[in-house]
């Protein structure tokens, strides 16, 4: 009996050590905060070119086609370039998405014209918000002069996705209610 509570404190103890070994081997030489942000931005920007060819697919404005294209353009060259850095540091990238991501990728894709439009647009405002703050505190705070000037080059871009977000949004909101408004009999 001793030796089986033995050999269970000795597992107990070996667990979080594998795991924290695991960890460390996915962040290579970036530290902890560093390789949270790379992870949580590669992972972004997976879900932007995916949800960007549905909306290249199945957005019925032009404007939102046309962003749709440009997300899967624009996050394709910057995923490139945070691989770069992050596997140039001994790193991995991840390369599936989120649970939650890919259920919104789900969502997005049961919804048809003006309620897709609506729906993608608002989803890359609230994204690109929260990516923008992300990016802006690695431009500032990121401890591997690397990936902090990949941030900070990025965040020019993300500003001007955000711009570009809000602007379709309002249009794709307009057009729905247009959508939903019963046609008028003379």
């Amino acid at each position: 009996m001793k030796n089986h509570v033995l050999s269970f404190h000795a597992l107990l103890i070996s667990v979080p050590l594998l795991v924290a070994n695991a960890l460390a081997a996915e962040r290579g030489q970036l530290s902890s905060s560093d390789y949270e942000f790379a992870r949580d931005a590669a992972t972004a920007g997976q879900f932007e070119v995916t949800a960007g060819r549905l909306a290249a697919d199945k957005a019925m404005l032009p404007g939102v086609k046309q962003f749709g294209e440009q997300m899967v353009s624009d996050h394709s060259k910057a995923g490139e370039k945070l691989k770069a850095v992050v596997t140039s540091k001994g790193g991995t990238m991840p390369t599936e998405l989120t649970s939650t991501q890919r259920r919104e990728i789900d969502r997005l894709s049961r919804l048809t014209g003006a309620d897709f439009d609506k729906a993608y647009t608002t989803l890359m405002v609230s994204d690109h918000k929260k990516v923008l703050k992300e990016f802006q505190k690695a431009a500032k705070h990121a401890d591997d002069a690397d990936l902090k000037a990949f941030a900070a080059e990025t965040v020019p871009v993300v500003e001007h996705h955000l711009s570009m977000a809000t602007s379709l949004e309002e249009q794709a909101k307009a057009e729905a209610q247009m959508s939903r408004r019963p046609a008028v009999k003379y």
